[in-house]
């Protein structure tokens, strides 16, 4: 776990500071009407401060090059109570609420509303409010913003060594992620609802979330610091030439992850609900190797052992989550050449025919795969060609088409 000078130095470089929503923001709409956007949320849950802290060191350095951005960079804090607790939440999860049910019923509250108990007398809760006004500042922007809008979402982990993206598998998302050199992870949408990331991808907008290391290590700032960097460039919004800082932040992030795999996909979660009594068991990092039956936790249960061989993703360090961990399998990146071919040539079209998988009669984007035919090929196809697992109806899996976004970096 991170020591007391880690903690030191992180939480000092947050102590006094005030976290407004808008952390700050340069540029306009620019010129022509595809001028790009790109919007940094940081400190969506509040014990990790090294992006609010990045964001903040980004600002300090764009002083004085407003005439050169093409679009607008805009920086917004996340858990506002939460980081001035330093505890991940206070009340609930602020990145499992972006749901439509949920994100509706924000949209109705306002002023005095906002403070009243709900219809079955339980009292609002204080990421009710945070939320919300998150959700102004982005619906703001989306707004006004005349060409792309891209996320970056910084986080960090409890564990050791989590240097990674995720995205919800688009290629349009692929592409922003991999100007990060850093693991991309892919798959994590499937296994956890929502997401920031998963409302923004609802919205046409291209997203990724970097996990930049550990939570109050001060490398997690560097690295949070690097991603903006790169980003500000693939995104168009600064040409490379008017940000020197390009070529450090690509090479203490390619440092940072040289030894790790390339391309991975999450196999499996282990939920975690009150009163499990959960315990990761000490030693184990992101990335580490884990074989099948290996014992790597404990609950009220007894031993928790890998219900796959592969890699451990997230082990659970802290006090507050829903996630003990993550299983994750390493792939070739050909698989991702190969999906961005059968995407563009629109090999979805076709994809019904093959046994076992139909159309959704009523729901457009959906198929419909009949486990006891279509058995060990479809789900790795249908990620192919853009698909998501949503859901197991008895015998059936339920799967949607990942929306596009509306503009891109993807060509």
């Amino acid at each position: 776990m991170t020591g007391l000078t880690n903690e030191t130095a992180v939480g000092g470089m947050m102590s006094g500071l005030q976290v407004t929503r808008v952390l700050g923001e340069m540029g306009g709409p620019g010129v022509g009407l595809l001028a790009p956007t790109l919007v940094v949320v940081a400190g969506l849950h509040g014990n990790e401060p090294a992006g609010v802290v990045a964001a903040r060191r980004v600002l300090e350095a764009l002083a004085g090059r407003e005439d050169r951005i093409r679009g607008r960079v805009v920086f917004l804090s996340g858990n506002r109570k939460a980081l001035a607790e330093r505890v991940r939440f206070l009340d609930r999860d602020l990145n499992r609420a972006w749901t439509p049910t949920q994100v509706a019923a924000l949209r109705t509250l306002s002023g005095d509303a906002a403070s009243e108990p709900d219809p079955a007398g339980r009292p609002p809760s204080p990421e009710d409010e945070e939320q919300r006004e998150l959700l102004e500042a982005l619906d703001a922007v989306l707004d006004t913003s005349p060409g792309p809008v891209y996320v970056l979402d910084l986080h960090t982990t409890s564990g050791p060594g989590g240097i990674f993206t995720a995205v919800g598998d688009t290629l349009e998302n692929r592409t922003m992620a991999l100007a990060l050199p850093v693991p991309l992870v892919l798959g994590l949408e499937e296994m956890v609802d929502g997401t920031l990331q998963d409302y923004l991808g609802s919205r046409g907008v291209s997203a990724v979330t970097f996990e930049s290391g550990q939570h109050l290590e001060p490398e997690a700032v560097d690295r949070a610091e690097a991603g903006i960097w790169l980003l500000l460039a693939a995104t168009g919004l600064f040409p490379e030439g008017a940000l020197p800082e390009l070529a450090p932040a690509r090479k203490l992030l390619v440092q940072a992850g040289h030894q790790l795999p390339r391309s991975l996909e999450i196999r499996y979660r282990h939920p975690v609900r009150p009163g499990d009594a959960f315990q990761m068991n000490p030693g184990w990092a992101n990335f580490h190797r884990v074989r099948r039956g290996q014992v790597i936790a404990e609950d009220r249960n007894g031993p928790i052992r890998a219900p796959v061989t592969g890699r451990i993703l997230m082990p659970l360090y802290q006090p507050q989550g829903e996630d003990g961990f993550f299983m994750v399998r390493e792939f070739h990146p050909f698989w991702l050449n190969l999906s961005r071919i059968l995407r563009r040539a629109r090999m979805d079209r076709a994809i019904h025919w093959f046994p076992g998988i139909r159309k959704d009669p009523e729901r457009p984007g959906v198929l419909l795969v009949n486990r006891r035919v279509a058995r060990w090929y479809a789900l790795q196809l249908l990620h192919l060609l853009g698909f998501r697992r949503h859901r197991e109806e008895g015998d059936q899996l339920v799967v949607l088409r990942r929306p596009r976004a509306v503009r891109s970096l993807e060509p």
